[in-house]
């Protein structure tokens, strides 16, 4: 299975980590956020990965070059940050199977191993990890509607009224399908071309999405205290491990 990974936002909520370097390749617990992203998805099994760079995109590829641990990289640019669909669209000739998608700038210990198994059952088109927030939380956030079965049944962007507090987290597996999709999404109030939206033109297609909940945690590193929090936690563990 191939990985996708978004990697080209500016991180200006991040600044000054972010002043000199792409959010990326801020450094959590001694490497950048990327290389916890890239072993994560290797140890999945990843045979190629696709990586979306924007913002100092050449901090990363002289980073990274064009493998990483025996696997080949290949990047795609997104000129303007016109939201996740139009990052996923850049990628489109470079993907050609089932394949896993994880936003970059996303710290993850949790159950990843189980929404690829979920793809690979062929049960599902697509499959997300997703966790319960705080209902005050949950307008951030992408938020599932799910049925009886764990399938997501709606996806709402960043609702003013959640009908749910289960939230996407920043970690997918599609079909090529999702290109599509993509292709027909307009723009939003924001401007942007969400990823929700394409995710809910596959649902009414009568596309099956479910939803894996997490064991374990994520932190999405949008501000300098999210970066301590995350390397905090990471450390704990390995103290805890380690004893």
């Amino acid at each position: 299975m191939q990985a996708v990974v978004l990697a080209a936002g500016k991180g200006t909520r991040l600044r000054p980590l972010t002043e000199d370097k792409p959010k990326g390749m801020v450094e959590v617990d001694g490497k950048p956020i990327l290389t916890h992203c890239f072993d994560q998805l290797v140890d999945l099994g990843a045979e190629k990965l696709v990586v979306v760079v924007g913002y100092k995109k050449e901090v990363i590829i002289e980073h990274y070059d064009d493998e990483y641990r025996g696997v080949p990289i290949t990047y795609s640019h997104q000129r303007e940050q016109k939201g996740l669909a139009h990052a996923l669209l850049t990628v489109e000739e470079h993907v050609d199977e089932d394949f896993m998608l994880m936003l970059g700038d996303n710290i993850f210990q949790a159950n990843l191993a189980d929404v690829v198994k979920r793809q690979r059952e062929d049960r599902a088109d697509a499959a997300f990890l997703v966790e319960e927030v705080d209902w005050d939380e949950a307008s951030r956030y992408g938020v599932c509607v799910t049925n009886d079965y764990g399938e997501i049944t709606e996806v709402i962007e960043k609702p003013e009224e959640p009908p749910s507090n289960l939230v996407m987290t920043g970690f997918y597996t599609f079909t090529p399908a999702i290109f599509h999709a993509c292709h027909l999404v307009q723009p939003s109030n924001r401007g942007e071309y969400e990823i929700s939206e394409a995710i809910d033109l596959l649902i009414r297609s009568g596309r099956t999405i479910d939803a894996i909940r997490i064991d374990g945690w994520r932190m999405d590193i949008g501000y300098p205290e999210d970066r301590d929090e995350a390397e905090n936690r990471l450390q704990d563990e390995t103290e805890a491990t380690s004893e």
